[in-house]
């Protein structure tokens, strides 16, 4: 897994990198589920999978600026002097 490091300032490219590696390790772990017969590792490593499940859902969200937390005003921007 090699995460894309981008001199980009803007947060989607720096967002989807991120995405993308998460999802890779998802699938590591997945993985390495069916290949260990520890169950304890096999809980660790699901566990870890269901983690970054859940925050590739929250990087989606910010993308698609759904949750409240995420949702791009102009009136937000203008206030604080930044560009959304």
């Amino acid at each position: 897994m090699h995460i894309q490091d981008s001199e980009s300032r803007d947060p989607k490219v720096h967002t989807e990198s991120t995405r993308v590696a998460m999802k890779e390790l998802i699938t590591h772990l997945r993985r390495s589920v069916e290949r260990v017969d520890e169950p304890r590792a096999q809980a660790l490593f699901e566990t870890s999978a269901e983690v970054l499940k859940g925050l590739v859902q929250t990087y989606d969200d910010y993308d698609a600026a759904e949750e409240p937390a995420f949702r791009r005003t102009a009136a937000a921007g203008a206030a604080s002097g930044t560009r959304r």
